[in-house]
């Protein structure tokens, strides 16, 4: 997206940065008209629609796959549209979804699975496989080698899944770098689009309550669900937040419980207590 020139001028590059990071951050459809460049870059949500999971790619280990391959087993996915060689945004999202990561606990493969799509035809699995070796090491967990895949496809595959999440990009000839915003994507275990996540850092507590709404609650423990149960997503807000009426119905409900748990204990107290001994006593006659 930057060249090593537009680097060297700060005040291009943090302007070019702070544009397309904050145009993730509008909800419906972004379309950047300042600078004439970032023309038609930006998202049009399009949840609750589902992915074509015929598109073929090519994986790290220059296997030929489908998204079907990544999805049908239960497990929600996080998804990122980047490219390997893109100098600055592509890794500052991979750098936020890595640490988000690393602070809930969960493991790729395991919970959910995580999937990085090239959007650059010209790279290849080799290049792939670099990157994510890179970033197995910063996330410190060799056992998310199989639940962490980063491909590579053609153009007319690539584009086609982002349009199909609404992610518009473009190919700028004079850096000879793409043009995108920063997102991420998630998806239900049957390759519905769930929830966009906006920027480049991601708040760990909106990704895993994202992964456990994707999942039905069928993926994380039951105090994990409980939490789920009390929060939801705010679209102007742009993360999750407390749901006052489903707070009020958990707090009257565990009331409820301590109350019935102290009277059934007081019972049986009660039950268990000595019973005092009559004796008869006799009258003479």
């Amino acid at each position: 997206m930057w060249t090593e020139r537009d680097i060297n001028r700060p005040d291009l590059s943090l302007i070019a940065l702070a544009t397309l990071v904050l145009a993730g951050s509008v909800a419906g459809q972004v379309v950047l008209d300042n600078p004439p460049e970032f023309a038609g870059v930006g998202i049009e949500e399009h949840l609750g629609e589902k992915l074509p999971l015929d598109l073929a790619f090519t994986d790290d280990h220059g296997r030929p796959v489908t998204l079907q391959e990544f999805l049908g087993q239960g497990k929600p996915v996080v998804l990122n549209m980047v490219y390997y060689q893109c100098p600055m945004l592509c890794n500052l999202v991979l750098n936020g979804v890595t640490n988000a990561v690393k602070q809930i606990g969960w493991i790729p493969g395991e919970q959910f699975r995580m999937v990085a799509i090239s959007i650059n035809p010209r790279e290849t699995y080799d290049l792939a496989a670099a990157k994510k070796l890179s970033y197995l090491t910063e996330l410190s967990r060799p056992e998310a080698e199989a639940g962490w895949s980063f491909l590579v496809g053609t153009e007319a595959n690539s584009k086609a899944l982002a349009e199909s999440l609404g992610f518009h990009y473009r190919y700028d000839s004079e850096s000879k770098e793409f043009v995108h915003t920063a997102a991420t994507f998630i998806l239900t275990p049957d390759g519905t689009i769930s929830r966009y996540l906006y920027g480049i850092e991601y708040n760990p507590r909106d990704l895993k309550l994202a992964l456990l709404e994707a999942s039905e609650g069928k993926t994380g423990s039951t105090l994990d669900r409980l939490i789920l149960y009390c929060y939801h997503y705010d679209p102007q807000a742009k993360g999750y937040v407390l749901f006052a009426e489903n707070v009020m119905k958990v707090g009257g409900g565990l009331t409820a419980l301590l109350l019935g748990l102290a009277l059934f204990i007081l019972w049986r107290r009660e039950r268990s207590a000595p019973r005092p001994v009559h004796l008869a006593v006799r009258r003479p006659h």
